[in-house]
């Protein structure tokens, strides 16, 4: 805090810049647009005023007025000179509640009118974000202005739209349409901020903006994965914390907004997890991730998605957006972004779990069959084009590495643990380096294994075990994992 108290801020979990006395508001030394837009939400100036409020020392009130007052006058709206970010719609959601919390100890007009300014954009229907994370954020901040002003019309505005733009971005099982489970959890947080506003400003709490929080709960916990992280799906970093709500539920649920999450029990980190990802065409914050597959057991994450690096508008990061990115079959011929893709069937049982997805991604219909089973551990995916051929990718932990290969088998481990990949046909199979981002800004290395090209693939993956036994008998296989034996069918459905 006594870096702040002098200048130097750390901002989008990047090194700490110092901003000096006279800040310059159109820097962005990092060249980073998370770094810009967080320093014109002004946020950081609000812990100062946080800090005089927990200690009443004046030099903190003094120092986050002074930086209030000069970011009001070196940033007028419309004025010639002044950082876009500085009057963009989500800067002025977040910094408004920044300027209500110094304005319960500082009362200059300049401030005050801000204050109204302030309200006076965040109420403009053509600036608003319906079913947007930013769209309630705006709600939020409108609605404290209202209150700081006495502006009824205002704080009952920002309760109406705030409902009806719930109702948009949630559905009545708890998907958020913005697919990417780290924005649930951020959209959940932001509600329980929302309501307490909403009680003590007086206004009526409505019952169904608390129903449609409610149901992000559900969401949310399927979405932790045991060790107590969010699935990295869409925009969402793989050392993003979930939340444990108090709940009663299935192993496994299946959500209409396009997501399968499964394990094999809850409150135990050594559990099988799984995603399987369907639904809506790419929005928002998702990834073209449509028949993607993530999985973990026996305590360790075995397949994983390239996550979210940043916000950066760079080759890396439209990457990590791309089917590419993610573990899901490659048709030879064109993409087609935001295509739609069913769930076709399920059957689930306690030990065994079976799913059939399509869609028409590349043009045809491009069809994933996928057995999960539990106790002997073993994921098998089939994977089918009526013509031509695809190819399947799979990307690996970091921490697991090639222990040994030949046709058809690739044997990872970490340590002495160990997983198989399976594949049938086994010829042409192949091994590459690859590039996740499992935090933001970070990248790492991984093993990519793409499947032979064929019309249909067979990918069996098997943890806790080098090499595994396999034999045939007609069109089944059956696979000896240390669980014991699971059979596999070889054409069409997996099991």
């Amino acid at each position: 805090m006594k870096e702040l108290l002098q200048g130097r801020v750390a901002l989008a979990g990047l090194p700490a810049v110092d901003l000096g006395t006279d800040v310059d508001w159109t820097a962005n030394p990092h060249g980073n647009r998370s770094w810009a837009l967080n320093l014109h939400s002004l946020r950081w100036l609000g812990r100062l005023a946080a800090e005089f409020e927990r200690t009443g020392e004046r030099a903190y009130l003094d120092r986050a007025a002074d930086l209030a007052d000069h970011w009001i006058r070196e940033n007028p709206r419309g004025g010639q000179g002044v950082s876009p970010w500085a009057w963009a719609e989500h800067a002025v959601a977040l910094r408004a509640p920044a300027l209500v919390c110094l304005s319960e100890h500082v009362r200059t007009r300049r401030l005050w009118d801000s204050l109204a300014e302030h309200g006076e954009v965040l109420a403009d229907s053509a600036l608003y974000r319906e079913g947007h994370n930013h769209g309630l954020d705006q709600d939020i901040g409108l609605l404290v202005v209202g209150c700081r002003l006495g502006r009824a019309r205002w704080r009952d505005l920002a309760v109406r739209r705030m409902t009806r733009s719930a109702e948009v971005a949630i559905d009545p099982q708890g998907v958020l349409h913005e697919q990417a489970p780290r924005y649930g959890l951020y959209v959940h947080r932001r509600l329980g901020v929302a309501l307490r506003a909403i009680e003590e400003s007086g206004a009526e709490t409505p019952a169904r903006l608390v129903a449609r929080r409610t149901a992000l709960e559900s969401y949310i916990a399927h979405a932790t994965q045991p060790d107590g992280f969010l699935a990295p799906l869409g925009d969402g970093h793989a050392d993003a914390r979930g939340a444990r709500f108090a709940h009663q539920e299935p192993e496994v649920r299946v959500f209409d907004g396009g997501y399968v999450f499964g394990r094999t029990a809850w409150q135990d980190p050594g559990s099988a997890y799984y995603s399987i990802r369907f639904g809506p065409g790419r929005a928002l914050h998702g990834h073209e991730d449509h028949l993607g597959v993530t999985y973990s057991a026996q305590g360790r994450r075995i397949l994983v998605e390239a996550g979210f690096h940043s916000y950066e508008r760079t080759g890396f990061v439209a990457w990590t957006r791309s089917p590419e990115a993610h573990n899901v079959p490659i048709v030879a011929g064109g993409f087609r972004p935001g295509t739609p893709t069913r769930l076709v069937g399920s059957s689930i049982g306690p030990t065994r779990q079976e799913y059939e997805l399509s869609d028409e991604a590349y043009g045809l219909t491009r069809t994933r069959r996928v057995l999960v089973s539990h106790g002997a551990d073993l994921l098998a995916v089939r994977d089918s084009v009526p013509s031509g051929t695809l190819r399947s990718l799979w990307h690996f932990d970091p921490a697991l590495k090639v222990v040994s290969r030949r046709p058809g088998v690739v044997v990872l481990g970490d340590g002495s643990w160990r997983v198989t990949l399976l594949h049938l046909p086994g010829e042409g199979q192949a091994v590459r380096p690859g590039l996740i981002a499992p935090g933001i800004q970070r990248t790492a290395e991984v093993v990519t294994v793409l499947s032979p090209e064929a019309a249909g693939v067979l990918t069996v993956i098997v943890p806790g075990c080098a090499d595994p036994e396999v034999s045939f008998a007609g069109d089944l296989m059956t696979v000896r994992t240390p669980g014991g034996p699971v059979t596999v069918r070889l054409t069409g459905a997996p099991c």
